[in-house]
């Protein structure tokens, strides 16, 4: 029985410890994201950890584990044991060779597991057993060239496959593949198939695939002649093997496909015209790496009826010479990246139904000319070309155009009337230009426009009032254009504004008038020398951000604090603000009341910014504050957090700071910490900081992101090495600890002997006496000494004249009995306790002669104590209670014990007894005549039965 208990014991205790040990957040090799919106599961970051093993304390709850680009080896079957909620695991750039069967057997909830980029050569039939709910599986570019037949067996709800890059030599290694009831898409990028023929596929039925993606420089041969891909829509054909032949016999086979990407600079004119005319659903065609022959193919994909959208990026077309006159069904083109130099007049002027065209990425220098004639054009970018100057017909007749992407090109000067007449606008970035100056552009009828980007130009001057007609604005992204000749109403008008980013190179002068409903306000500044903001800015007029919850300003460049740039005046009127940003923008801390209006903030953020004399009391106007960012600020201390009152705080940020010491107990006024960074701060690695590593170690509420690489700065014998590696055992084992486990056990020890002297000191008097007794009557037994007097009379000094004057000439006179007194017959010299204990238990019986004056006595209460120790002990009837006056029961209360005895016991009452004193002291006599057992019918003394 012992030994199943102690099993259990040590079964509990493991247990226990497992518990508390998945439960901490101090983690070796990894670190929790931080979540603004609390979850059960978590996500854990492993990545680029130089990990040769898989960390044993990832959390239970992980939801995603990324352990990619790491040095692992192989996987063992407890290495995900525990992780029941896993969904996302990410193994990719690791060196793994081995995969123990059943590894993955527990994750249940795993999705998608990627272990792309490893050393895997064999697939085992066990390997991925367990994973029932994976949706997900990418293994390329590993040197898998075997798949039993089994491999796949358990993956029942496996629907994307990435098997590229690996060494399988025959189209016959994925059969086991093309069986799973739910796989839509696999990957087969740079395979070893000499052919890949339906014809060597025994499959017991149809594949469920979707998309089928094959590259190689082996392929000679794709020949689909059964109807086993009758779900196939997408087919991606990257073909590099000059040798290379197209065998589909029967066009029904292919029926669904809409979509085909032909790439591959092997491909011939006639192989890719095969291609192309064996598809007749086809929407969406990609043509890529084609060679002399591309513009001679087009003429058949012209040609196919079903086709809307054509691909032809990434190529390097140059001059666009031919014209699409027979591709009229068109929708959308693509020709980005591909070195186009012009789109020449009548290219594309026949396409009445396209919607998009896309020349991003180009060397075009001007719109081109056909653009006029597309009158169904909804989305034309051209960003990242070299066009210069736009002209009033360059968008004249393009009137539903709902997308204009004109981003880092040349454009100098713009017309009102280039934009006048894309009334259905919503879309206009016209950033990273070269204007300087355009008209009234904005005072036109754009009234569906919600996305504006001007950044980056090099404007000087704007005109009053001019996005008051933009009414559905939501979006604007503005630069350098505040000067001294801005008007008072710039967005008035503009009452749909939501989001607003400004930036500015040399001069700063805020007009934010009319932006009452922006909501997200960003201002970017290049803090150089010469940056200035022009004297008499009136901030007051101008400042109206009743709604705005999301402030940033970031000052980029070598000059530091611009206090002036966010004045006390602005912040007044941010009563909703949740979230506040500033980036080297004050040159000190930011005094106590500047966050006094921000009752709702939840995020701050004052980086690269002078906060030494940081005042704690800044912070007690933000209650509802859950992240804090105060990273490269010069902070040496975390005591302002003792008073900052941030009861609220789940994410506290201080890279880059001056910290040595930190206090540990500073965390218990951070109830709600979850997450806290302390990266590239000058720890000192003594026994100063022994409480803060323990405190990293054993806590199971805060995470300290990255701390498994925290290095020393102090002291210098120890730099270069970890704040964890440091023994703190040292710091307990240089006196201090032992003094305070000394006081420590004092003062416990004080606590103790307090409590037991005020609620216990009767109870252990009562045993210690009962001791005494016990070893007094033991020895006595042993000696068998007989008893020397018939009783020993117990009263109290002031009762000593009645003993003599009235019991004694009856008890020892008239009726003989011996009677022990300790005025008399106690033997001088020798202590009181061991006279009262001999004269106790060296007599019959014991005579209580009790009286008020009796009750308060002490040794009077000792001895009817130890009296009452010896009937409890031997069991014997030798106690005889007489009491000298009438003691009401409630003044006995006090006397618990007294109390205790009247109750069980009879007694003699001699104020009951005064009219017949004869018959009291014949009970007396009765009393001491009778023998000591303890009977029923032991009851030969006069009084009632309790006081």
């Amino acid at each position: 029985m012992f030994l199943l208990s102690s099993h259990f014991i040590f079964k509990l205790f493991l247990f226990l410890l497992h518990f508390t040990h998945s439960l901490t957040y101090f983690l070796k090799g990894c670190n929790i994201d931080y979540q603004e919106i609390l979850s059960a599961d978590v996500s854990l970051n492993c990545a680029d950890r130089k990990l040769t093993t898989v960390p044993d304390d990832i959390p239970q709850n992980a939801g995603s584990v990324q352990l990619n680009d790491n040095l692992l080896k192989e996987i063992n079957k407890e290495d995900f044991s525990r992780l029941l909620k896993l969904k996302i695991l990410n193994l990719k750039s690791n060196q793994i060779v081995y995969v123990e069967d059943e590894s993955f057997f527990r994750l249940v909830s795993l999705k998608t597991l990627i272990m792309k980029n490893n050393g895997l050569t064999n697939l085992t039939s066990d390997m991925f057993k367990g994973l029932s709910n994976l949706t997900v599986l990418d293994l390329n570019n590993n040197n898998i060239q075997f798949i039993p037949k089994s491999a796949f067996h358990f993956l029942i709800s496996l629907q994307t496959l990435d098997l590229g890059f690996n060494a399988l030599q025959q189209v016959t290694d994925i059969e086991p593949i093309l069986q799973l009831s739910k796989l839509q898409i696999l990957q087969l990028e740079l395979i070893s198939f000499s052919t890949f023929d339906t014809k060597d596929l025994h499959l017991n039925r149809s594949s469920s695939l979707k998309e089928l993606h094959i590259s190689s420089d082996k392929l000679k041969r794709f020949s689909i002649t059964t109807p086993i891909f009758p779900f196939l829509k997408t087919l991606e054909l990257s073909i590099l093997c000059h040798d290379f032949t197209w065998d589909i016999p029967d066009k029904t086979l292919l029926r669904n496909i809409t979509q085909v990407y032909l790439s591959g600079s092997a491909l011939s004119f006639k192989g890719t015209q095969k291609i192309l005319q064996s598809l007749d659903s086809l929407t969406h065609l990609k043509l890529n790496l084609l060679k002399d022959w591309f513009e001679k193919v087009l003429s058949t994909v012209c040609k196919i009826p079903t086709l809307r959208k054509l691909d032809l990026s990434d190529n390097i077309i140059h001059n666009l010479t031919f014209k699409l006159a027979s591709c009229s069904q068109l929708t959308e083109i693509d020709l980005s990246s591909s070195v186009v130099t012009d789109l020449p007049k009548g290219s594309i002027q026949s396409m009445k139904q396209l919607q998009s065209l896309n020349v991003s990425y180009n060397k075009l220098i001007k719109v081109p000319y056909d653009i006029r004639s597309l009158t169904s054009l909804e989305i034309l970018n051209m960003d990242y070309n070299s066009v210069f100057e736009l002209n009033c017909e360059d968008f004249k007749d393009t009137v539903h155009l709902r997308t204009l992407s004109l981003k880092s090109n040349r454009i100098v000067s713009m017309s009102r009337c280039v934009l006048e007449h894309l009334t259905d606008l919503k879309f206009l970035d016209l950033g990273h230009n070269q204007i300087q100056y355009y008209e009234d552009i904005f005072e036109i009828a754009l009234h569906k426009l919600e996305f504006l980007d001007l950044s980056y130009n090099p404007i000087a001057y704007y005109e009053t009032e001019e996005f008051q007609a933009l009414w559905s604005l939501k979006y604007m992204i503005v630069g350098t254009f505040f000067t001294a000749q801005a008007k008072q109403k710039t967005f008035q008008g503009s009452n749909n504004l939501e989001d607003v980013f400004i930036s500015h190179e040399h001069e700063y002068e805020p007009n934010f008038r009319g932006l009452k409903h922006v909501e997200t306000l960003t201002i970017y500044l290049y803090c150089n020398d010469d940056f200035k903001v022009p004297p008499g800015t009136n901030y007051e007029d101008s400042i109206h951000f009743k709604s705005l919850k999301t402030l940033t300003v970031i000052c980029r460049g070598d000059r530091q604090g611009f206090p002036y740039i966010i004045p006390q005046i602005m912040l007044e009127g941010m009563e909703h603000l949740e979230m506040f940003k500033a980036v080297n923008v004050y040159n000190e801390a930011p005094g106590r009341g500047t966050f006094y209006f921000y009752p709702h903030l939840k995020s701050l953020t004052i980086s690269k910014t002078d906060l030494t004399d940081l005042d704690p009391e800044m912070f007690l106007a933000i209650p509802k504050l859950q992240s804090l960012d105060l990273s490269e600020s010069n902070i040496k201390s975390l005591d302002f957090l003792l008073q900052a009152n941030l009861n609220a705080l789940r994410y506290l940020k201080l890279t880059d700071n001056e910290i040595n010491v930190i206090n540990e107990t500073v965390f218990q006024f951070l109830p709600s910490l979850t997450y806290l960074d302390l990266s590239n701060n000058q720890f000192s690695c003594e026994c100063s900081n022994a409480g803060f590593i323990q405190w990293i170690k054993n806590n199971k509420q805060t995470q300290v992101v990255n701390a498994h690489q925290y290095e020393c700065f102090l002291p210098v014998d120890r730099q270069g090495t970890l704040l964890l590696d440091f023994d703190v055992q040292s710091c307990w084992n240089d006196g201090s600890f032992f003094y305070f486990i000394s006081s420590t056990c004092l003062v416990v020890l004080t606590l103790l002997t307090s409590f037991i002297y005020h609620f216990l000191r009767w109870q252990l008097a009562y045993t210690f006496h009962l001791f005494l007794a016990f070893v007094y009557d033991s020895r006595r037994r042993k000696k068998g000494d007989p008893h020397q007097f018939d009783a020993f009379v117990s009263y109290n000094v002031h009762d000593e004249d009645w003993v003599y004057r009235e019991m004694l000439p009856v008890l020892e006179g008239e009726q003989g009995w011996r009677l022990c007194l300790h005025h008399r017959d106690f033997q001088p010299g020798k202590p009181i306790m061991e006279n009262i204990t001999d004269a106790i238990y060296g007599s019959r019986k014991t005579i209580c002669v009790i009286s008020r004056h009796y009750l308060q006595s002490e040794w009077c209460s000792r001895e009817i104590q130890m009296a009452s120790f010896r009937l409890f002990d031997e069991q014997k009837d030798v106690l005889i209670l007489l009491f000298l006056e009438d003691i009401p029961s409630r003044h006995l209360s006090p006397y618990y014990r007294m109390r205790k005895l009247v109750k069980k016991r009879t007694y003699l009452s001699w104020p009951q007894a005064a009219q017949h004193p004869g018959v009291f002291w014949q009970n007396v006599q009765r009393a001491l005549q009778t023998g000591d057992a303890l009977t029923e019918e032991t009851d030969l003394l006069t009084g009632p039965a309790g006081p």
